[in-house]
């Protein structure tokens, strides 16, 4: 059974591979690492296998964003770094979603990642889905409609805000995946993320994972912060 320091996936946001191998050497009990644009462009798939070699479960989030071929592709050759979790944007609509989930199970077969879509970047709110990117539809109903959409392209799992998991686990189903990020402990800066929630918020409204960087990252004891947020859930 998953414990609940196993649902925390800790972000590797750091420019190089030296500096991510410090961060997963100085917390040996991290499980779950998330490799984002940042450390993937700056170091290639040799920090997948550093992680790989330390027996680490690895968040792949490179949130593809482009037309079905091009996804499609791009899963094609993810599939071979067999990591477990990997992003596509549910903006690339319903045929690249399919197309790209087709193309991991039929590389990978059991052994493909789990493609999960974004909903909507947890760095936006309500006043810029409506007046940056003109979508005149509330938040919650749009992060839901993106989730079904990748639902219903086979699809299983979504990333999305925590304020999103209640309603996006009522209606999709215990069995499909929500990760989500901007989750903060109430004794830390909510930073550039805008609808945030506390660990034990999120867990209760339904996440199964949760996705926590600075706060463990940037802490003057990593390892110490760590515990506390795994304590704070379990409590």
């Amino acid at each position: 059974m998953m414990s609940v320091c196993d649902r925390i996936i800790v972000p590797l946001d750091v420019p190089t591979q030296t500096d991510a191998l410090t961060l997963i050497d100085a917390l040996p009990e991290v499980s779950f690492w998330k490799v984002g644009l940042e450390l993937f462009v700056s170091s290639g798939p040799s920090i997948l296998s550093e992680l790989k070699t330390r027996q680490k479960r690895i968040f792949l989030d490179l949130k593809f964003h482009d037309i079905p071929n091009t996804v499609a592709g791009a899963c094609r050759s993810a599939a071979q770094y067999q990591v477990d979790l990997l992003t596509i944007h549910a903006t690339c609509g319903r045929r690249a979603l399919k197309d790209a989930h087709t193309a991991l199970v039929e590389t990978a077969g059991e052994q493909a990642p789990k493609l999960i879509a974004i909903t909507l970047l947890t760095s936006l709110n309500s006043r810029d889905l409506a007046f940056d990117l003109k979508i005149p539809v509330e938040l919650p109903e749009y992060a839901l409609q993106m989730a079904l959409l990748a639902k219903e392209s086979g699809l299983p799992g979504a990333v999305c805000s925590p304020h999103e998991a209640a309603q996006l686990r009522s209606v999709c189903g215990s069995e499909f995946l929500l990760v989500c990020p901007g989750v903060r402990p109430a004794w830390s800066e909510a930073g550039d993320q805008r609808r945030a929630m506390t660990p034990g918020e999120a867990i209760k409204a339904g996440a199964d994972y949760l996705v926590i960087g600075r706060p463990i990252t940037a802490s003057e004891d990593p390892g110490a912060a760590f515990q506390r947020i795994c304590e704070e859930i379990e409590g």
